[in-house]
């Protein structure tokens, strides 16, 4: 089964539209996929509800599980918190923050801004990521990203490293821009041995913390639980 909870469409810097992508993830055997385009508190509405839209689409004819979600990159960390509750409210079902990559002038303190709000889900490739954010990422319950992506997947090694042993719940996605991008099973595999993380982890990482997520996803949205 193939979970990516971080991909992109033409709503953003993507290529394919919402529903494209869907089926393409559809196709490659993907169980389900989160449509997290690029967002700050301008675009927040238009674009949650016409991913929505083709979400709901997706979900009525297509048997995977399509999240409408947005990324929220670049905001300032001051306002991650209220702009990631604003999302939710207008229906976006996660939330991702794009974390301090090393390879983007992401502004200092947007890891700790994201980690310490209730209403984000996910922290998108977060670069050096001190030990105090994993702890408390742990404790909220926000989930840790393993990057397929190049250039951001540089850091994977220490985000796996810190969070080895702490009870915090890491996921590998894609970030998937095109349809080259989406994750395989054998690219899954790759990306975690790259990481260094054991063998006896992959399993809970690829199978158990997505279903973790979805079952939190599902408790403000039950139709989750019909498709699963």
């Amino acid at each position: 089964m193939l979970y990516d909870f971080h991909t992109h469409t033409f709503h953003s810097d993507g290529v394919l539209s919402p529903v494209e992508l869907i089926h393409r993830a559809f196709v490659q055997g993907y169980t389900a996929i989160g449509v997290t385009d690029h967002v700050a508190i301008g675009s927040l509405k238009r674009i949650i509800e016409e991913v929505s839209e083709d979400c709901e689409l997706a979900r009525k004819h297509l048997d995977i599980i399509a999240i409408p979600g947005v990324e929220l990159t670049h905001v300032p960390p001051e306002a991650i918190s209220g702009t990631a509750k604003k999302a939710k409210e207008l229906g976006a079902w996660i939330v991702v923050v794009h974390g301090e990559t090393t390879v983007e002038p992401v502004p200092p303190g947007t890891n700790l801004a994201a980690v310490t709000s209730p209403f984000v889900d996910i922290l998108a490739h977060p670069g050096l990521i001190t030990p105090e954010e994993v702890a408390i990422a742990r404790e909220n319950g926000v989930f840790l990203e393993l990057s397929s992506r190049r250039g951001h997947s540089i850091t994977n090694v220490h985000v796996a490293s810190l969070s080895n042993n702490t009870g915090v719940k890491l996921l590998v996605d894609s970030d998937a821009h095109t349809e080259d991008d989406l994750l395989t099973n054998e690219r899954t595999i790759e990306i975690l041995t790259q990481a260094g993380v054991p063998t006896d982890q992959h399993k809970l990482i690829l199978e158990q913390n997505p279903l973790l997520l979805l079952e939190k996803i599902s408790r403000a949205h039950p139709s989750i639980k019909s498709i699963r």
